[in-house]
């Protein structure tokens, strides 16, 4: 938009498209900031499932940008209108940037209700059908710092036709010029934000087009839809992304939606990604599961050693929990390891050795095992505190990985556990 405040600096760009930056003058009055490649806080109405904010605020080096979504909040319309103060005074969020998405990227949506005006979401109550003018009546009652333009997303299955991809980036992009003529107009939402959506399904042609057009509007950024985990081979998903990105200006920053599983946030980030939506400690929290795996690039060759030694034997954990389907989000995953497992009811370590949150500091896996079985609701507290400072330290590490030219030695690192579940 005209007068941004939003500004990508880069500090390093690596060959293959990795980048290397902070993402400056986020919030109304521009004082937060985001390091790339990052993640934003993944929210259920405000709030990080299991948590209070009191635990949250626990974790140390949380993202400053919160994500709420459409899907949570639509059905609450009239009582965010009748409170007037905006989301993020609702719901007790405080010094931290309000970012707002179209679906809840941990909650499949069911498809076949968009037309050429409407989108579709899902809230408990059911479907919720907006236009675009219901789309941003809501946008001006959330009040967020940034958001995400209506789009049609419905174009990620196998069998979707050329004419319907087409489709859905002509309807995206006609989405995008109505929200921006509202947006333009609107004084609730000066100073806020879009995002553009990038659509095109499995087809090159259509994600460039898509990407050049959308690219042509006065948008902040870029989300990139349609390429979550199980709707495409990973390998087609990176070729699709660093063809697009290519179309993309370098001095915006570019989200992509429904990615979250490490070796693919590693493949997505070398592609030319920014930003990732943190739903993945989430599922794993939902599946009774710690993540596990290693993403130490530390010097020092004792600890290399040592950590060497714990990656084979969660690495043998991992592999004793059965065949995983990787494209499925419900299904575990080879970077963690299931509490439920009997194996764990006399295991008195932490989760992960020399990890500093609350659970591993003061519990074992034993205790953890205990509360799975007996559906204790302290259970998904504890995995969900350790599972986020886990997966929150991971981007840590990639962006030193990134700054000291130790990619390589990252990717090792967090693949292993795969390679040794595989083999």
């Amino acid at each position: 938009m005209a007068g941004s405040r939003m500004r990508l600096e880069l500090n390093r760009v690596i060959q293959g498209g990795g980048r290397l930056g902070v993402l400056k003058g986020l919030g109304r009055t521009g004082q937060h900031s985001l390091e790339i490649p990052g993640c934003l806080l993944y929210t259920h109405f405000g709030t990080v499932p299991h948590l209070t904010q009191d635990t949250l605020q626990t974790l140390s080096d949380l993202p400053s940008v919160t994500q709420v979504t459409l899907s949570n909040i639509a059905e609450h319309q009239e009582v965010l209108e009748e409170f007037k103060d905006g989301f993020w005074k609702f719901a007790g969020l405080h010094d931290t940037v309000l970012y707002c998405s179209l679906h809840d990227p941990a909650a499949p949506s069911p498809t076949g209700y968009t037309t050429n005006k409407t989108v579709s979401v899902w809230g408990s109550g059911g479907r919720i059908e907006l236009t675009v003018d219901k789309f941003m009546a809501l946008q001006k009652t959330v009040k967020p710092d940034w958001y995400q333009s209506m789009a049609d997303g419905e174009t990620w299955q196998n069998n979707t036709s050329r004419k319907r991809v087409r489709k859905s980036v002509d309807r995206t992009l006609a989405h995008l010029d109505e929200c921006l003529l509202v947006h333009q107009k609107s004084k609730e939402l000066e100073g806020v934000e879009v995002f553009g959506v990038l659509e095109g399904g499995d087809i090159l042609e259509e994600r460039l087009r898509s990407a050049r057009e959308t690219a042509k509007r006065p948008v902040a950024g870029f989300c990139l839809d349609g390429l979550q985990t199980g709707a495409i081979d990973q390998d087609l998903r990176t070729q699709l992304i660093t063809a697009l990105t290519k179309e993309l200006p370098e001095d915006k920053p570019r989200l992509l939606q429904g990615v979250g599983r490490p070796d693919e946030v590693l493949a997505c980030v070398e592609a030319g990604v920014d930003l990732f939506e943190s739903f993945f400690p989430f599922q794993v929290t939902e599946r009774g599961c710690a993540l596990v795996f290693s993403f130490d690039i530390s010097p020092d060759p004792e600890r290399a050693v040592l950590e060497l030694d714990k990656e084979r034997d969660t690495a043998g954990e991992r592999q004793q929990n059965g065949d995983l389907n990787l494209d499925d989000q419900t299904q575990m995953t080879s970077f963690e390891i299931s509490l439920k497992d009997k194996r764990y009811h006399d295991d008195f370590r932490p989760l992960v050795e020399g990890c500093g949150c609350y659970c591993c500091k003061n519990h074992q896996r034993a205790y953890l095992h205990h509360l799975l079985v007996t559906n204790e609701l302290l259970a998904g507290v504890l995995l969900m505190i350790h599972n986020t400072a886990h997966y929150h330290g991971f981007f840590g590490a990639l962006r030193d990985a990134l700054a000291t030219d130790k990619l390589d030695l990252l990717k090792r690192r967090v693949l292993r556990g795969r390679e040794d579940f595989e083999g």
